[in-house]
């Protein structure tokens, strides 16, 4: 990538990011964390889809195996700016989970407080979407960093759909 193009990534990323923090704290403002947790869980769920759906377009990955899951879920995470590693078998994917952009913007904004609830409906939501998308996997977080452990974990396991509905 270019540093012009790494700059592109960067500033959409930002917009990207703002965009999220600032409608969740103006529907806060008028009607409540609750509320504004509520419908932030939604949006992520649907756009949870849309990235699984962009990403095995991008990657040219048809089918549900834990390869594919595993190269469209690190795109993900690439493309929203996490340090991670990765580990896959035939019958699972294991994201760790090092630096979150998301839990360091709640950090500098002062709202480290949240971070595990927000977490909790978030991140498990859009695991749980991205299981689904490819043919349902079981998704787990057993570590979250929101919760004060020192890395998250994310685990996707194989079900006996995700196996039949191998491609």
């Amino acid at each position: 990538m270019s540093s012009s193009d790494a700059i592109l990534v960067e500033y959409l990323r930002r917009a990207y990011q703002a965009v999220d923090g600032l409608w969740f704290t103006m529907v806060e403002e008028q009607q409540g964390f609750q509320q504004a947790l509520e419908l932030d869980r939604r949006v992520w769920k649907v756009l949870a889809k849309i990235q699984a759906r962009k990403a095995r377009q991008l990657t040219g990955c048809a089918g549900n195996s834990t390869a594919e899951l595993a190269r469209c879920f690190a795109l993900k995470l690439t493309a929203d700016g996490h340090r991670f590693d990765m580990a896959s078998d035939d019958t699972e994917v294991q994201f760790v989970i090092f630096a979150c952009p998301w839990l360091e913007l709640l950090r500098k904004s002062g709202r480290r407080h949240v971070a595990a609830t927000v977490a909790q409906a978030v991140c498990l939501g859009e695991g749980r979407v991205w299981g689904a998308e490819f043919g349902g996997y079981h998704f787990a977080m057993p570590r979250m960093m929101c919760d004060g452990a020192d890395r998250c974990e994310m685990v996707f396991a194989r079900t006996q759909i995700a196996e039949h509905g191998e491609q």
